[in-house]
Formats: C-alpha cells, sequence, structure tokens
C-alpha cells in the first residue's frame, strides 16, 4: 500500500448468524479481487472453529487456508492466514479483525474488516472505537448489519 492510500475500515454487526456462518462469502469475495487476508482472534476455539468452517462453508467452492500456529506451515503461502497475531505474514491486503482485535487507524492494509457478535459487548465497544478512530482520521469507514440474506449498509 502506498503511504498516500490509507485502509477503509468495513464494520461488520452479527446479529442472525455466527460469525463461522458469515464470513465465508466475504473472503470468498476478498480472494476473487485478488486480496489476501489476514484472519486475527486472540481465541484458541475461534480460530479453530473458523478453520473448520472455511473447509465446509460451500460444496461448491473452497477456501485456501491456514493457520499460522500450524506446524510445517509456511505462512506467506497463505492466501487466508488465520492467526492470533496480526502480524502480516501472508501479505495481506485484507485484515480480518475479530474478537476485539484493534490495529492503528492507519495500518498497511487496504481494508480492515471489523467482525463483531451483538451479543458480545466488548468487541461491539472496540468496533464502535474503531470506527469513530477511521472517521476522526478522515478514513472510509462503512456499517453493515446482517440482512435475512447477505449485509445491508446502515443507512442506504
Amino acid at each position: 500500500m502506498s503511504e498516500a492510500q490509507k485502509p477503509e475500515w468495513w464494520f461488520y454487526h452479527l446479529q442472525r448468524t455466527t460469525l463461522e456462518r458469515a464470513v465465508g462469502p466475504l473472503l470468498e469475495k476478498c480472494l476473487e479481487r485478488g486480496w489476501r487476508v489476514l484472519a486475527v482472534s486472540p481465541e484458541v476455539t475461534r480460530r479453530a472453529t473458523l478453520d473448520e468452517a472455511l473447509w465446509t462453508f460451500d460444496d461448491q467452492s473452497f477456501l485456501p487456508h491456514g493457520q499460522s500456529e500450524a506446524e510445517g506451515l509456511d505462512p506467506a503461502d497463505q492466501p487466508i492466514l488465520i492467526s492470533s497475531a496480526a502480524d502480516n505474514l501472508n501479505q495481506a491486503s485484507v485484515a480480518l479483525l475479530m474478537d476485539g482485535v484493534d490495529l492503528p487507524v492507519d495500518a498497511d492494509y487496504e481494508r480492515c474488516m471489523v467482525m463483531f457478535d451483538d451479543g458480545d459487548s466488548k468487541a461491539r465497544q472496540k468496533a464502535r472505537e474503531q470506527f469513530k478512530a477511521a472517521k476522526d482520521a478522515g478514513l472510509s469507514a462503512r456499517y453493515f448489519q446482517q440482512a435475512e440474506r447477505g449485509w445491508k449498509e446502515a443507512g442506504k
């Protein structure tokens, strides 16, 4: 990413399904655009269930991915890298932030995607802070809520 380019911040408010059920189509779109993704969560269980979900989310599709902690795995080879740390070991264009993970507002990504569950007050509060920080920095910040099918942008 060039010095002049700053990340877009997109926020996904989960209200109808689990993150693992909702994230597959979003990551598929990222890969279609030629973007690599770094998916970050501090929670071991989240990383494991996300790993499983990406193998099984669609019978017609496959999302190539790996966990950074997996033995023998080269993180640089992974189009989608699931990790506990925000180290961009796979040269990702997109950071998928889960479970309250934070990055600097001017992080070196094209897009920062923050996914948070309606029932997780800590992650919801962190997302509000991140949204405000992105807006205050003059960055593009968009907010999406789950609709019956897919996502609906608030205010549109």
